[in-house]
């Protein structure tokens, strides 16, 4: 009983808390003690065997640094194959090397720091059996880990990681991310520009692994997010139109997916006066196979250019090709 009353006495606080729906919350008083609110705060979470107490070490950046590199370390020494035979393990030399440059299409300030979490995620996706609860840890440590105070670097993040996780999905067959991205992180983008770019990345996906509504959905997102353009920004309204064209593009669809994005190019041909816009719109129409329709856009166009027009000429050169490709 004295050596009870010994420890008690060592702690600097103590407070009974209790686990809600969403989580576990530290108690405000020992935040205000502990932490300056603008500060990153890292944690290392532990729960011994007995599974009876969650300990959190509180971590420095330097120490935070120290423990991705040895977890890195440790998976790619798990992963490589044995050097005392003359023969390579079949299993590691199959897997797929992370495409990190695809990953990374633009540049933030925790890039480095996230990099190395992703990587063992990467390595406990490829294991097999898998053990998804592990992977999918590292993957959301590094979701709320290494996020900053600038809305513009949080939607960088969140878009390497939807890139990363498509990636998942494409390599190691976890089709039922498609809907834990929707979900869970592409509502975080608070930028319009990468919002529409990582639900442009589920789109295909969603369409090799036969989940069709879910890309419908997706493209109904984007369209929507298309008409919220002011009409005045048409150069961001086609170059939408054509991020998502080219992603769907070369993939068989279906009508469900594809109609409502030719409805949207008619109205968008009809509301244009330039006629540079309307000849994307009818080289789009093209890409989609909608051959018709893109032939009687490029008639007309033609009817009402004038004589001295530069665009003749090309628009010519699109209507003879269209009235070549078979139906």
């Amino acid at each position: 009983m004295e050596e009870k009353n010994d420890s008690e006495s060592e702690l600097f606080f103590q407070e009974i808390i209790k686990k809600t729906k969403t989580g576990i919350t530290i108690p405000k008083a020992l935040r205000e003690m502990l932490f300056d609110d603008s500060d990153d705060i890292y944690f290392n979470l532990k729960v011994p065997n007995k599974k009876d107490k969650i300990i959190l070490e509180i971590l420095s950046e330097e120490e935070v640094d120290t423990l991705v590199q040895e977890e890195s370390s440790t998976s790619k020494s798990q992963k490589e194959p044995k050097k005392k035979g003359k023969k390579k393990s079949k299993k590691s030399s199959k897997i797929p090397e992370p495409s990190w440059s695809d990953y990374f299409t633009y540049d933030f300030k925790n890039k480095d720091k996230i990099k190395p979490v992703l990587e063992t995620a990467y390595y406990k996706f490829a294991e097999e059996p898998i053990n998804f609860d592990d992977a999918m840890g590292r993957v959301k440590y590094a979701l709320i880990s290494f996020l900053s105070s600038t809305k513009t670097e949080n939607a960088k993040l969140y878009f390497s990681v939807v890139k990363f996780l498509v990636d998942i999905i494409n390599k190691f067959n976890q089709p039922n991310l498609i809907e834990w991205l929707y979900e869970k992180v592409i509502p975080n983008i608070e930028s319009k520009f990468l919002y529409e770019l990582a639900l442009l990345e589920l789109i295909p996906i969603s369409i090799l692994n036969e989940r069709y509504e879910k890309a419908e959905v997706f493209v109904k997102e984007i369209l929507q997010n298309i008409d919220a353009y002011p009409k005045s920004e048409a150069y961001n309204i086609m170059n939408s139109f054509n991020q998502l064209v080219k992603k769907i593009g070369d993939i068989n669809t279906t009508a469900q997916i594809s109609e409502p994005i030719k409805e949207k190019l008619k109205e968008y041909e009809k509301f244009f006066t330039d006629s540079d816009y309307k000849i994307q719109i009818i080289e789009l129409l093209e890409a989609l196979n909608y051959i018709e329709l893109a032939y009687k856009i490029a008639e007309e166009l033609l009817k009402n250019l004038p004589s001295e027009s530069v665009k003749l000429q090309e628009v010519r050169k699109i209507k003879k090709r269209l009235k070549e490709t078979p139906i």
